[in-house]
């Protein structure tokens, strides 16, 4: 395959919701490019892009698939995404690294939950936008209803660049109107013949070609002004100002296509290679060492890694963009995250699940590589010695569905282990960490639907049978009043034997909390816990009866007793400790002694504190469609949420509310089914909060169920 220059190529990401034809149009794209010679498709299941066991089998998009197709001298890098707001992560991942997305809207269905997320998406990165209303040719399909629709939800930067003459049965002529000529094709799709505009459209196509000329000298002062002085721009001129303005988010044309008939395909990729900007036109990176890089063959060497995959037979892919110079097969690189040395043992230009070898790649490209150490996703490649710094990471949205999960065979445990973190590394938004504190492996992920996706990963590629359930919630202790209490250690048996009494007191942590007037506090330790909230520990001993030496030990016993809360075996937090008396023996006397009887001391107190559970609560922001609102309302109420206000946005309100995590358990799935997907949420941990009493109740219950159950 030749080498393609900087400026020859293109880099597009094909997104929208499922079943709008990403994958169909990707399919045409490449045949019409001749990258394949026979179109197949996702029914057939032969297609380029959906080829992976899973895919083959759910009929649909799971993972984002790197193609291209060769148009007029031109490369064309696409990046196929899946629809479900699942695996979104992917369309992040693709954004990141091309400098136009297509989103595709479906003719007959006009904007469905999918194109919401992913315009919602595109607008968090910034991503430049074209839209493609595909499926012309369906009989229910109504061009002018949906760009009626996309401007309602989406705004007047929508400008029509092309239209259908014919949408619907026998779809076959679109008026192109940069240039102001009608493609025609035959039946089945091929090379249409290009003529005049018919006499009955020249007035709807002169209208809209002002408005596009209107909206392509907005993205230019010198053409603004030559639009002023003579009224109109030419072709070249409307795709020059257009370019601008979709770089810049200040328009967002609107083509069209029946990607199944291949019609529409041809000037899609035409304009894609003289409209959309290339890879040295978009904005520049700038690394973490604030080094300036254009995407020019002339800049520091640099490959971003946005894809890690295992491929059969390949092993671990790695899929990056040459952000600046030139990558060469054989080429000495490192990491620049960790100084790990790298050599490129094979350069490869991907079509799906076809990979051709090539010598070199230049900046603005895509390519793909085998076997590297220690780079992933995320991770830069530069030249040895280099001080180029790191390309900045993908945009990670925030996991909204946790579950724990273990193996059905206990002899599985380091198999799950290794098989997630492998995962993680293909998928950096399914999250995996062993909690100490609730000891459970915990997963998270963007839904339902991707953590099903992984189960089906460890039950058919790895060969792991797995549980997965709720996980625990991180409960807190405290106390709510001051409570003394003394234990007395005692054990003979024969020869040396254990002696410790401890008497101490516990208060709540408060700011400017009154300290004791009936004993003096003669030195003073505060220690902030790593899971929140203080412990102070005061020695107030007076006379001797417990040497300094073992205060240590009273303490480590303390802390032990605060690792299992006397309540639920949670974290204990926020209180403050007065050892102030105490006795020793001369001989019996030793640091496990006094480790044991300040533990049991402490907990004496604690349950005659007022103890309470207190329980995290999140701050919750819930994006749902205004005429939703109520079912999404009753059931935050329901989860004991406190709702903290409204906000509009657009068609939507934004519902803040402060939700306690234990209520929050499959809400993604919950909000799904309320809203059909459309509502999305986020949440963010607030603070810790006593429970109600009656919750308290359970789940003291709940707890003391589980120790006589382990008994």
């Amino acid at each position: 395959m030749k080498v393609y220059q900087t400026n020859d190529v293109r880099n597009v990401a094909l997104i929208g919701g499922a079943k709008t034809g990403k994958t169909t149009l990707a399919e045409s794209m490449a045949f019409y490019g001749g990258v394949i010679s026979r179109k197949g498709s996702v029914e057939d299941k032969n297609s380029i892009s959906d080829y992976r066991e899973i895919e083959l089998a759910r009929q649909n998009s799971v993972s984002s698939t790197v193609l291209y197709s060769e148009y007029k001298d031109k490369k064309i890098n696409i990046i196929d995404n899946p629809g479900f707001n699942d695996y979104i992560g992917e369309v992040y991942a693709s954004m990141r690294v091309c400098e136009t997305a297509i989103m595709l809207v479906s003719a007959q269905n006009g904007v469905e939950v999918g194109t919401e997320i992913n315009f919602r998406a595109a607008q968090t990165v910034n991503q430049p936008l074209v839209f493609l209303i595909n499926g012309l040719d369906h009989e229910k399909a109504k061009f002018d209803e949906v760009v009626r629709e996309l401007k309602e939800y989406f705004g007047n930067k929508l400008i029509i660049a092309q239209y259908p003459v014919n949408a619907g049965q026998g779809f076959d002529s679109i008026i192109d109107l940069l240039d102001m000529k009608m493609y025609k094709y035959p039946k089945g799709g091929g090379k249409p013949s290009i003529e005049d505009i018919p006499a009955e459209e020249a007035d709807k196509a002169e209208e809209l070609q002002a408005a596009l000329i209107e909206a392509a000298a907005e993205g230019d002062d010198s053409l603004m002004e030559k639009f002023f002085e003579e009224g109109t721009l030419s072709a070249d001129e409307i795709s020059h100002g257009l370019k601008l303005g979709i770089t810049s988010c200040g328009v967002y044309p609107i083509l069209c296509t029946s990607a199944k008939e291949d019609i529409g395909v041809d000037t899609l990729m035409n304009f894609i290679i003289t409209t959309c900007p290339a890879p040295s036109e978009a904005s520049e990176e700038i690394t973490t060492k604030e080094v300036k890089l254009n995407c020019k063959p002339n800049d520091p060497t640099t490959a971003f890694i946005f894809k890690t995959s295992i491929e059969s037979h390949l092993s671990e892919v790695v899929y990056f963009k040459v952000m600046g110079g030139t990558i060469e097969e054989g080429q000495d690189l490192i990491n620049a995250k960790n100084e790990s040395k790298e050599r490129i043992p094979q350069l490869l230009v991907v079509a799906g699940k076809n990979r051709e070898k090539v010598a070199k790649i230049m900046a603005g490209d895509f390519g793909a590589t085998i076997k590297l150490k220690e780079t992933r996703t995320n991770d830069t490649l530069v030249v040895p010695k280099s001080n180029t710094g790191r390309i900045q990471p993908i945009y990670k949205p925030e996991p909204i569905f946790w579950t724990a999960i273990k193996a059905v065979n206990s002899s599985d445990d380091e198999k799950l282990g290794l098989a997630l973190n492998e995962m993680h590394k293909i998928d950096p938004t399914l999250g995996v960490e062993y909690s100490r504190e609730l000891k459970q492996q915990i997963v998270s992920g963007l839904g339902e639907v991707h953590i099903n996706t992984m189960k089906w990963y460890l039950a058919n590629q790895y060969k792991i049978d797995i549980e997965l359930f709720a996980p625990k919630v991180p409960y807190r202790e405290t106390i709510t009043k001051i409570a003394n209490a003394s234990y007395r250690h005692k054990k003979q048996s024969g020869g040396a034997g254990q002696f410790g009494e401890v008497h101490l007191r516990i208060q709540p942590y408060v700011e400017n909390y009154a300290k004791p007037t009936d004993f003096p506090v003669r030195d003073s330790q505060e220690y902030v816990l790593d899971w929140g909230g203080k412990l102070i520990f005061n020695n107030c001993i007076v006379g001797g009866s417990i040497d300094a030496r073992f205060l240590p030990a009273i303490l480590k016993g303390i802390m032990e007793r605060i690792e299992t809360g006397p309540l639920t075996g949670s974290y204990a937090r926020d209180i403050v400790v007065y050892v102030y008396d105490g006795k020793m023996h001369p001989v019996d006397s030793n640091e496990i002694s006094f480790k044991l009887a300040g533990k049991y001391s402490f907990a004496d107190a604690f349950r005659n504190a007022g103890p309470k559970i207190m329980e995290p609560v999140y701050d919750v922001e819930v994006l749902v469609p205004e005429e939703l609102m109520g079912g999404v309302m009753t059931d935050l109420q329901n989860r004991r949420a406190i709702v903290m206000g409204m906000d509009p946005d657009g068609k939507y309100q934004k519902i803040r509310a402060q939700v306690p995590l234990g209520e929050m358990n499959r809400y993604s799935t919950t909000l799904s089914s309320l809203t059909s997907g459309r509502a999305t949420y986020t949440m963010k941990f607030n603070e810790y909060r006593q429970v109600p009493g009656d919750v308290q109740d359970r789940l003291l219950k709940e707890y003391a169920d589980q120790q006589a159950d382990e008994e």
